[in-house]
């Protein structure tokens, strides 16, 4: 961690007690509201640090004990650095802090400090006490505290540097023993050529060669990761889709590669990913890490180029507010809620499952519980990429085992391009099990869509050369509809992804229903949405933004 630029005689400093001095001529001493000059001065320097100051965000302990720290300073991948605890200056500190212990708040690195004084505790022990209206020891706290760095938390950035130069070399490696066993090995040939034929059913008609190897090899590197980070070492062989991909791998592996031996060199960047996910016991941060282990790195280790997929994760505060809205409007205009039997929810796009896993902490644990073992379940999900496709399964199996103490597959999830669906050939679908789960959810009433639909859609290698894919029947209704009524000379942004996900999503609840999806702003007043605008206002009840 760089040191700080930080100094008694720096603005920061003075201007936090300016405005401890401004409270007090006004009678202000309460926590609520003086505290907002230290959290001023922490978010100040966490920008000095390339740190987050996260205000009142909830956790829950190992115990299940729900916490909320004043404050939470996190890295750019979400871990944590350190807390803030605010007091009254008539608080005695060293009470209160043993207080926050024993209700499960973090000691490792956490300020708890009131107008006048300040305690830092470190490593489960006080590392200061100190009077802060000497701007000196003032400074001291917050250099301490932001110099600190857990041995874990320094060993995953060190491991992350080695993984961006070791990854390449072993993925390339990796193109080069397909490629050879593709000419030399027959049981592979057939096995690769099935998996292919299965993947271009499911996902994509167009879809190469290059991608399918792309996708063994992700899951080759990856797959350690999802069996330690939620500890399901049995994924691989549970899930129905990763089952398949193992089938694949163990073909081309049992000839001339040792998988251990080959990925020997990440067993540094695996470890510290491991041993960085035992230390988070919240399981939403946990969930967020290995969003951000995917985002930030697997999205960046294709052979050739980086997915161009179009994955953009929805920020948790907007996957909040779109959750609670839907229950909203489900209460208010159609007398119902999430809960309800028979209220079918589907996240067309599902991504890392962030919209599913909050619609099911909505829910209580019996409707929870009703929902989830339905058959189909009661809310479903599609995702046309592996590796997301895996985050979500895990996640959301997670978040039931978590809320019912117990383990159940999920049965929801479907590995297929939503569009595609639309289609009317009847191909099988990946797996038997994947087609099956495919043909009860085009058979399920659908009331709620959800989702953040990504802009790229159905493109999984730069390879597959699709940005501009056509989907014959999404197309036509979109030809039939807002293009038909569109005045516009020019109409090719009406076939964007996220116009046909607009249009698919009101074409799949029918008559009543909620369509609620992140989109940009542009069909609200483009003169090529003018057709749009018409049918929305025709289709629709009322219309949020």
């Amino acid at each position: 961690m760089p040191n700080l630029n930080i100094k008694t005689t720096h603005k920061p400093i003075k201007t936090y007690y300016t405005e401890l001095e401004k409270y007090a001529q006004l009678g202000e001493a309460n926590e609520g509201t003086v505290r907002a000059a230290f959290q001023n001065l922490l978010q100040h320097y966490c920008g000095q640090s390339n740190l987050t100051l996260l205000c009142e965000k909830s956790h829950y302990t190992p115990e299940k004990r729900r916490i909320i720290p004043d404050g939470e300073v996190v890295d750019g991948f979400g871990l944590p650095h350190g807390y803030w605890e605010a007091k009254d200056t008539q608080d005695d500190l060293h009470v209160e802090a043993d207080k926050k212990f024993a209700a499960g708040y973090p000691s490792k690195n956490i300020v708890v400090q009131s107008p006048t004084h300040a305690l830092l505790y470190q490593h489960g022990q006080l590392q200061l006490d100190l009077d802060i209206t000497n701007p000196r020891n003032l400074v001291h706290v917050l250099e301490t505290f932001f110099a600190y760095q857990a041995e874990n938390i320094a060993a995953w950035h060190t491991a992350v540097a080695e993984f961006r130069e070791i990854v390449p070399e072993l993925g390339e490696k990796l193109e080069v023993l397909i490629e050879t066993e593709r000419q030399n090995n027959p049981h592979f040939q057939k096995v690769f050529t099935n998996f292919h034929e299965q993947c271009q059913a499911s996902i994509n008609p167009n879809l190469s060669i290059a991608a399918v190897e792309e996708m063994l090899i992700q899951h080759l590197l990856t797959e350690r990761i999802f069996a330690t980070v939620f500890d399901n070492r049995d994924f691989t062989r549970r899930n129905i889709i990763a089952r398949e991909i193992e089938n694949v791998v163990d073909a081309l592996t049992e000839r001339t590669l040792n998988r251990s031996e080959f990925l020997r060199p990440l067993n540094p960047f695996y470890v510290a990913i491991e041993q960085t996910a035992s230390t988070i016991t919240d399981f939403s941060q946990k969930q967020g890490f290995l969003n951000t282990v995917y985002e930030q790195f697997f999205q960046g280790f294709s052979v050739k180029v980086a997915d161009t997929h179009g994955i953009v994760y929805t920020p948790q505060p907007i996957v909040d507010f779109m959750v609670k809205s839907v229950e909203h409007i489900l209460q208010t205009e159609f007398n119902r809620s999430m809960s309800d039997t028979g209220v079918h929810i589907i996240d067309p796009f599902v991504g890392t499952g962030n919209f599913i896993v909050r619609i099911m902490q909505a829910l209580d644990p019996i409707s929870l519980e009703r929902k989830y073992t339905a058959d189909p379940p009661e809310f479903q999900c599609n995702e046309v990429m592996i590796l997301p496709y895996y985050i979500a399964s895990m996640n959301i199996e997670h978040e039931f085992f978590t809320a019912m103490h117990r383990y159940m597959p999920y049965e929801g999830i479907c590995l297929v391009d939503t569009f595609e669906m639309a289609e009317a050939q009847q191909m099988s679908l990946f797996t038997a099990d994947n087609t099956a789960r495919v043909e009860k959810q085009k058979e399920s009433p659908m009331f709620v869509v959800i989702g953040n639909p990504p802009y790229n859609i159905g493109q999984v290698n730069e390879n597959d050369n699709n940005k501009n894919r056509k989907y014959e029947t999404m197309d036509q209704r979109i030809a039939d509809t807002y293009a038909k009524d569109s005045k516009a000379t020019l109409k090719t942004a009406l076939y964007d992804p996220y116009i046909k996900a607009i249009r698919w999503g009101l074409d799949r609840i029918g008559e009543e229903g909620v369509v609620a999806f992140v989109t940009n702003n542009s069909f609200l007043s483009g003169l090529a949405f003018d057709g749009m605008r018409k049918h929305l206002a025709d289709d629709c009840d009322a219309i949020y933004r």
